[in-house]
């Protein structure tokens, strides 16, 4: 019997490089970086839906830089690249029958033009704003469960950042945390069952 039934997956930071792009529009790799840490500390403790832009503007800010970044941000967004693993493992787990869905902190329709980027047909895609709660407020999560008709115990989510682990600890998920840059985890970030420097390994581990 197959170890799951289903991958559901963070969509910024597991499966596409959003770490590029927001350097690209900071100018230099260093601004980028802190504005996108910046961002992913300030979602994480934000809990019920606001504009996503406001976030994004805010972390800019908080890191010292213009909040009008965020709108440049915004206009670029279909140029996010998935990593080079991404299309080719998702494609795997598919024809193995598996189900796969995304779990995004972001706007409706960020998160489906982002979701374009990668070749494969999702079975669910809950974003931040259809939920009306950012990540790890357990009800993200929960809608994509609801909507797989799958019990907790046999879904893996994939993580790309540590603070996912706050959320999918509260919904019983196991946790492949890809943590592609090599990330420090928050403080009282329960652990994953499994780290992993790219995705290929999901592969075996979901047989």
């Amino acid at each position: 019997m197959p170890s799951y039934d289903a991958v559901l997956f963070d969509l910024l930071t597991a499966l596409l490089d959003s770490w590029t792009l927001w350097n690209a529009v900071a100018r230099n790799p260093s601004d980028g970086q802190r504005w996108r840490a910046e961002y992913l500390r300030i979602s994480y403790v934000t809990g019920p839906y606001r504009p996503y832009n406001d976030l994004v503007s805010d972390a800019a800010a908080s890191a010292g830089l213009p909040g009008r970044l965020a709108n440049e941000l915004d206009a670029r967004y279909a140029e996010i690249a998935p990593w080079p693993d991404s299309n080719e493992t998702l494609r795997a787990l598919k024809s193995a029958g598996l189900k796969l869905g995304i779990v995004t902190n972001c706007s409706e329709r960020l998160g489906r033009l982002a979701a374009q980027r990668l070749k494969i047909d999702f079975d669910t895609v809950v974003t931040a704003e259809r939920a009306g709660f950012y990540k790890p407020d357990p009800r993200p999560y929960a809608v994509a469960l609801h909507e797989l008709r799958i019990p907790s115990e046999r879904v893996l989510f994939v993580a790309g950042s540590a603070y996912d682990m706050f959320g999918t600890a509260k919904v019983g998920l196991t946790t492949y945390w890809h943590d592609r840059i090599g990330m420090t985890p928050p403080l009282g970030a329960p652990e994953p069952r499994y780290r992993e420097r790219t995705l290929t390994p999901l592969v075996k581990i979901t047989a």
